[in-house]
C-alpha cells in the first residue's frame, strides 16, 4: 500500500512541475509577444495581418531586431545633420513650384541619410525592415509616402497627395537625423 501512496506523490508531483513548466513556457511567450508589441507598436500589428499568424509574424519581427542589431548604425554628426537639414529646406521650398519633383527629392534624401546613418538600402521592403526596430512609429508612414511618389511617377495623384507624402517623409527624416524640427505644415 506504502508503494501505491509513493507512486501517486510522485505522479502528483511530476503534474505538478509540468503544469508549472507549462505556465512559465506560456507567460514567456506572452511576455515577448508583449514586448515586440511595445517596440513595434502598429508594426507588429500590420505584420500579425499580414503574415496571418501570430507566431510567424513575431519570428519575422525577431529576425529583424537581430538583423538591425549586427548592423553598424550611427548617429550622424552634427555637421551631417546641419547640411541634410538645409537640403530638406531646399526641397521642401520646391514643393511650391515642383511638387512631384520635391516628393523625389524628398525621398531620395530620407535614402540618403539612412545610407549615412549605416541601413543598407538595396531595396525598399528591406529599407522599411530594417527601419522597423528603431522607427516602428513612422514605418507605415514611410510605406505611404513611398507609394504616393511611385504613383505619382504614374501620373497617378493629387496635389494634395504629394503634400501628405512630404509630411509623412519629413516625419521620417526628422526621426533618422534625430531632430524634431517642424519644417513644413
Amino acid at each position: 500500500m506504502q508503494t501505491d501512496s509513493q507512486t501517486l506523490y510522485y505522479v502528483i508531483g511530476a503534474v505538478v512541475v509540468i503544469a508549472i513548466i507549462a505556465i512559465a513556457i506560456v507567460e514567456a511567450r506572452r511576455a515577448k509577444s508583449a514586448r515586440l508589441h511595445q517596440r513595434f507598436g502598429p508594426e507588429y500589428d500590420r505584420v500579425v495581418r499580414a503574415r496571418g499568424d501570430r507566431s510567424a509574424a513575431e519570428s519575422e519581427l525577431a529576425a529583424r531586431e537581430a538583423r538591425v542589431r549586427s548592423m553598424h548604425i550611427e548617429e550622424l554628426p552634427p555637421g551631417a545633420q546641419e547640411r541634410y537639414t538645409e537640403e530638406w529646406r531646399a526641397v521642401q521650398a520646391r514643393f511650391v513650384d515642383a511638387p512631384q519633383r520635391a516628393v523625389r527629392e524628398a525621398d531620395r534624401l530620407v535614402g540618403t541619410v539612412m545610407r549615412d546613418r549605416g541601413y543598407p538600402v538595396e531595396n525598399f521592403e528591406q529599407r522599411v525592415a530594417d527601419i522597423s526596430p528603431d522607427h516602428p512609429r513612422v514605418v507605415e508612414n514611410y510605406r505611404v509616402a513611398h507609394d504616393i511618389a511611385n504613383r505619382s511617377e504614374r501620373g497617378e495623384i493629387t496635389t494634395e497627395e504629394l503634400r501628405r507624402a512630404m509630411v509623412h517623409y519629413r516625419t521620417l527624416f526628422e526621426e533618422l537625423l534625430g531632430t524634431k524640427e517642424r519644417t513644413m505644415s
